[in-house]
């Protein structure tokens, strides 16, 4: 079981940050250009404070309930949904996110159409590496998928495997920078903290960073 991450200090937060921006330029991107999403599911709200001080202004629960009570206590924060997504949940997370990241489920198409409006914005997760299990569509569905959607859709997300070398998933970074491509949709939400640097070089537009944002550097 991980831990709830404590002691989160502000000059930490800041310093890698300004890491992971050092190493989006290195890698051929304009930090700008890429979202830094901190993934707070083990950071307690009484340690969001500490983030926020630290030049964090988005940031992306996965469990329904933690967002909307994080989300209340920083409401200067801007929050996105990124964890698998129940259904009957789409109506409590809608008024607190600015995207839900992890629609796949033709149960969640009905709940945003029940409950979404012009201002709903989502992105389809998709299943590019094919692993069984996953959560996420298959890209030959996502055709079909896109057109069912009553809401508008503003990119793709993917979760591809865990891998101790980032390289190892950029075929499936570039795979999804294709599917949104033909879709002409522009939001790319892919990479975490240990391939986050493919993923930008494959054109993230989100990346999803949870510990390496929180390490905690010598006094």
């Amino acid at each position: 079981m991980v831990e709830l991450i404590s002691g989160l200090r502000a000059q930490d937060v800041r310093s890698n940050l300004a890491e992971v921006r050092e190493r989006l330029s290195a890698a051929g991107r304009d930090p700008d250009s890429v979202q830094i999403l901190a993934a707070v599911k083990y950071l307690p709200v009484d340690e969001l404070d500490a983030l926020v001080a630290g030049g964090v202004t988005l940031a992306g629960e996965n469990r329904a309930q933690d967002l909307v009570l994080k989300a209340r206590a920083h409401p200067e924060l801007t929050w996105d949904f990124i964890g698998a997504l129940q259904s009957r949940k789409v109506p409590l997370l809608l008024p607190h996110v600015r995207y839900i990241h992890s629609v796949a489920s033709d149960s969640a198409l009905a709940q945003l159409a029940k409950h979404g409006s012009s201002q709903t914005r989502v992105l389809v997760e998709v299943n590019v590496a094919g692993e069984e299990g996953k959560s996420g569509i298959e890209p030959a569905a996502l055709p079909a998928f896109l057109e069912r959607c009553p809401v508008q859709v503003v990119g793709l997300m993917t979760m591809p495997p865990l891998a101790a070398d980032g390289d190892a998933n950029r075929r499936h970074f570039a795979a999804l920078r294709e599917l949104a491509a033909a879709h002409n949709l522009h939001e790319l939400s892919m990479g975490t903290s240990q391939d986050y640097v493919a993923a930008a070089q494959e054109g993230a537009t989100i990346i999803r960073l949870g510990t390496l944002l929180y390490r905690r550097h010598a006094p």
